[in-house]
């Protein structure tokens, strides 16, 4: 048992088949990086660090969550499907943050498939400790709680985005969301995956490329996506990216 009062034993130990843990391994997660000794010591026993591969699903919508899950590179897309097969995405989660909003309010499911979109890898813990850990850890619950509440925020927002703007904004709102969590000038994106997440055609995101490759935005080929010009894709996104871009300023993690 450590200082939290509650015994490794009972998570069933913290390191697992889907990954491992080592104190070499550098924290990148800034919800993680900014807890105090005492609180990150007291989780540090139950935390496994696992890979986020491309595509695997970490939650599908309705069921228990099993795992919060804190990134330290990669992105997480939560996606909405219907019935008839079509799907779109409404939120994000990399370093920045966490997957398992719910757990900030005491819920224990979540209405979103959490899917992994940009591989990296993160520390998840079991979502029944996390439960028992947060009344000795003060800071990480304000964190949890203020992060929940500005998802909550992007997920209304991406809801107006994708009902209201143009398609080649929303794409370029996208494509700036990906890129502050990963840093990456090249994305692996097949033209089939992005209209799936933003919730069109293959044939209307493969105009939408073409005309930001025209314009020197970006360069596609082969399913990978390179950032020519951040500034004209600020300049082609619509205002939704500065909106959300607000509220995480908010989170007080930079």
């Amino acid at each position: 048992m450590n200082s939290s009062g509650v015994s490794p034993d009972k998570a069933g130990g913290s390191i697992s088949a889907a990954g491992n843990k080592t104190e070499e391994v550098a924290i990148g997660n800034l919800i993680l990086s900014v807890l105090d000794p005492a609180e990150r010591e007291g989780l540090w026993p139950f935390l496994e660090l696992c890979p986020l591969v491309w595509h695997a699903v970490l939650h599908e919508p309705g069921e228990p969550i099993e795992f919060a899950y804190f990134p330290n590179s990669g992105v997480v897309s939560l996606v909405v499907s219907v019935k008839d097969g079509k799907s779109v995405e409404v939120g994000v989660v990399g370093r920045e943050g966490f997957f398992g909003a719910a757990l900030a309010g005491g819920l224990d499911k979540s209405p979103h498939r959490a899917l992994v979109q940009v591989p990296g890898d993160a520390y998840r813990i079991r979502a029944t400790v996390l439960r028992e850990l947060l009344p000795a850890a003060p800071k990480l619950r304000v964190l949890m709680t203020r992060y929940a509440l500005i998802q909550s925020m992007q997920l209304a927002q991406t809801a107006a985005c994708n009902r209201l703007h143009a398609l080649d904004q929303r794409m370029a709102r996208w494509v700036l969301m990906t890129h502050d969590r990963t840093n990456a000038q090249t994305l692996n994106m097949t033209h089939e995956r992005l209209a799936s997440l933003l919730g069109t055609d293959r044939p209307s995101v493969s105009d939408a490329a073409s005309a930001f490759q025209k314009s020197g935005i970006i360069a596609y080929k082969r399913g990978s996506l390179k950032i020519l010009s951040r500034r004209k894709l600020k300049e082609a996104a619509c205002e939704c990216y500065g909106i959300m871009q607000e509220y995480y300023s908010q989170l007080g993690l930079e």
